[in-house]
Order: C-alpha cells, then structure tokens, then sequence
C-alpha cells in the first residue's frame, strides 16, 4: 500500500513539473537539444528531456523580432508622408469556440491602430510622417470649430482673423488587410495509459496572414506589395491518476494539466511590423525612398 502512494505521489509530483513549463520567446531556447546530437546521442537526450521550453516562431519575413527591428532602423534622408484611412479584418472568421454559435471575431479589428503604430515605431519615429485619416471626420469638425471660434473673436475685438494652418496631404496610402486566418495548419499529441494512470501531450498551429501595399496618390499606382504571415502556437498537456484501492472499496482520482496559447493580437501586430519593414527595405531598394546609412552588403 505504501509503495502504491509511493508511485502515486512521485506521478503527480512529474506531471506537475511538466504541466508548468517557460515561456520563451528565443528560439534558440529549443534549439539547445539539437546541438547536444551534434555532439553524441547521450547528451542529445539529456538535453532533450531537460527542454521545458514552449516556443514561438518569429514572422517569416525577418530574422529579427520586428519590432526591434523597425526601431533599430535607421532613419530615412526624407521622411515620406503617409495616410492610413482602414486596415481591415477581412478574414470573415469566427472565433472558434465549441457547440456555440460564437459572434467574436478570431482576429482584432484594431488592425488600423497597429500599422500606425508600426509606422510611427519605424527608425525610432524617424521614417514616416503618418496623417489622420481614420477619424479625419472629427479632425474636420474639430477645425471648423476653431475657425468658428477665431472668426468670433476676431470680430467682438475688431482684429483680423488669424487663419488655421492646412492640413497636411499625403503622397502615399498605405492600404491592405488581415486576408487569411487558417485554423488546425498543424495538429498533433502523444499520449500513454497504463493501470489507471496517464499522461497527453497536444498542440496546435494556426496562421494569420497580412497583406500591405503602398499607393501613389497623384497617379493611384501600386508602388510596392508585401505579404505576411505569422503562425499562432497552442500547446496544452495534462496527466491523471484513475485507480481503486482497499479492494476496491476506495477510489483515487487525481488530474493536472495546463495549456499555453500564443496570442492571436500579438500574432497579428507582429505580422503588421514584418509588412511595414519589408515594405521600406522594397521602396529602398526600388528607388522610391532611401534609407541613411544603407549597406547593401549587411
């Protein structure tokens, strides 16, 4: 009986550490296994079975993480001048939630947001002048107002009216849109039950996928088009313990699981500042803007 416990307690005292692995954004992290086989299987092994690491894979476009990236980059000689009016989601894609007719979306619809940011991020704000275009309604009725005001003023005082500045156009739109989010790309789990004690391992990839293009405003021609994607992890595992004991008289249940999923915004607005550096490396090397400092040899 004590030698029964025995087992019991060190099964949930394994699955426990194993239901409780690090988060790691480096994939370096999970790489450590494969350079223990380089040097002899033994240390493969060992490495492999010490991995608690869950990882998440970088945009395909760069190596780097993106945002990084797009604040490290150096700055631009002249600094373009670009409106955003809509970055949509036009997936068409439900959140996918089991026996219920779910509204919610799978992806944000803050995707506007997120390309200004990254536009605004870029050379550490050094790139790109970004114009209001989104709320451009409010900013129209918001001058009204102060023209409204100054007239008056200038009228009660007998002074002349001090004109508002104009707004500033735009000679680029940056347009596109969440254009894909495909669900179950990879699937996969192991699993093991013996005597009324078991252990399962399962994950899950998704990919959402973005599409940028750049615009002239004087002509409407498509200057430059960029694709992305990003993949979404999820990972769950999880153990349990089904048994009776005292002859049968007496019944032990014990379970532990957890589970890990990649966020789907963050996916999405890595995804966006892969677009945005692509898209000035393209217009760099195109001739359409340059970078200060440019080596095209790095």
């Amino acid at each position: 009986m004590k030698s029964f416990l025995s087992t019991i307690l060190s099964i949930i005292l394994l699955s426990s550490c194993a239901s409780f692995p690090r988060w790691s954004d480096s994939p370096e992290d999970c790489r450590r296994w494969e350079e223990g086989f380089g040097k002899d299987i033994v240390t493969g092994v060992q490495k492999r079975l010490s991995r608690n690491y869950i990882c998440v894979e970088y945009p395909e476009v760069i190596k780097l993480p993106s945002y990084m990236e797009l604040l490290k980059l150096p700055p631009a000689k002249e600094k373009p001048v670009v409106a955003v009016y809509n970055f949509a989601d036009k997936t068409g894609q439900r959140k996918s939630v089991e026996n219920i007719a779910s509204f919610s979306t799978a992806v944000t619809q803050g995707a506007t947001e997120m390309v200004i940011d990254a536009l605004k991020t870029a050379g550490d704000g050094q790139w790109f002048r970004v114009v209001e275009r989104n709320s451009i309604d409010y900013l129209v009725r918001e001058r009204q107002i102060i023209r409204s005001a100054r007239s008056d003023y200038a009228k009660s005082t007998g002074e002349e009216i001090e004109n508002i500045q104009p707004l500033l156009f735009a000679g680029i739109l940056i347009e596109g849109g969440i254009i894909g989010y495909d669900s179950n790309v990879l699937t996969g789990g192991r699993g093991a039950r013996t005597l009324g004690i078991g252990f399962a391992r399962q994950y899950r990839q998704d990919i959402v996928t973005i599409s940028m293009r750049a615009v002239s405003v004087l002509t409407g021609e498509i200057l430059l088009n960029v694709q992305t994607q990003k993949s979404i992890l999820s990972y769950g595992s999880g153990g349990d313990v089904f048994r009776f004991i005292e002859e049968g008289t007496q019944l032990v249940e014990i379970e532990d699981g957890v589970g890990n999923n990649e966020p789907v915004t963050y996916a999405v607005r890595t995804a966006i500042e892969a677009a945005v550096l692509e898209l000035i490396n393209q217009g760099h090397v195109r001739g359409f803007w340059e970078i200060e400092g440019y080596n095209e040899n790095e």
